[in-house]
């Protein structure tokens, strides 16, 4: 058995590679039509012309799905592992919470572009990046508060790291953006996909795009951390019927019967 193929390790995977991918085919679109800059655009830049802005948000929504999906697992694994203890279940379950909204702005951003419904589509960057990091603040000190007893150090360590990659890239971005888009260098800086080295502001624009591609990427990678979480799972789907048929019948002649669907899997 191949080590995705262990528990439900396969969800963060599909997860990170989708998006990744997501990214990077949006992009390859949109350089060779010769839509964006090859040097560092910002990402929803990709994603705002069509043929790329279809498959950017195609791929965008199934990346929201898959998210849900680890997110869920997430939960179920932290609050099994951890019955009676009231402080982390409350934290367990503001953490889905939390990252449900957090796939809900992927799917706003997917759907709103950035050229053509500017600030609903940064509600939703703000919903995935911003709700997303205190996700990741959550997971972190679950983690810190779940070892050495469930997991070792090492784990809470590399997602504490992750996390403060997350924060020192939205704290980049965020200054950079506010000082190009402060009217310094120009206004409907919002609708231009094109940029001249030249040109001031050009600085300030590396600068938010490097930080935004940066944000993405330890995004995803926290993700990564829970593959060896989710060797150790799984989940049962279980159908109650109730009936053997799908006519109406009188109450005193339905029964309950329970079958087994999926064994190993969602």
């Amino acid at each position: 058995m191949w080590w995705f193929q262990q528990g439900l390790s396969f969800l963060p995977v599909a997860l990170v590679v989708w998006s990744a991918a997501s990214f990077v085919f949006s992009y390859i679109t949109a350089i060779a039509l010769h839509h964006v800059d090859p040097l560092v655009p910002y990402i929803s830049d990709t994603g705002t012309i069509p043929p790329e802005r279809c498959l950017f948000g195609i791929m965008l929504n199934i990346s929201a799905f898959l998210g849900v999906a680890t997110m869920y697992v997430r939960y179920k694994q932290v609050y099994t592992l951890n019955p009676e203890k009231s402080k982390i279940i409350k934290l367990n379950k503001i953490g889905l919470t939390l990252g449900l909204m957090s796939c809900f702005g992927l799917c706003i951003i997917a759907n709103f572009q950035k050229c053509i419904l500017y600030y609903i589509h940064v509600v939703g960057a703000c919903l995935t990046f911003g709700v997303g990091a205190i996700y990741m603040l959550v997971q972190t000190v679950l983690s810190y508060l779940m070892q050495p007893e469930v997991h070792s150090k090492d784990i809470f360590w590399i997602r504490l790291t992750t996390l403060l990659w997350c924060c020192s890239s939205i704290v980049s971005m965020f200054i950079s953006s506010v000082v190009l888009y402060s009217g310094l260098y120009g206004t409907n800086l919002v609708q231009k996909l094109h940029w001249d080295p030249q040109e001031e502001g050009y600085t300030a624009h590396i600068i938010s795009t490097v930080s935004e591609w940066s944000l993405a990427f330890s995004f995803l990678s926290f993700f990564l951390t829970y593959i060896r979480d989710f060797q150790k799972i799984s989940l049962r789907a279980v159908v109650s019927l109730h009936g053997r048929t799908l006519y109406n019948a009188p109450q005193s002649f339905v029964t309950d019967e329970q079958t087994l669907l999926v064994a190993g899997s969602i």
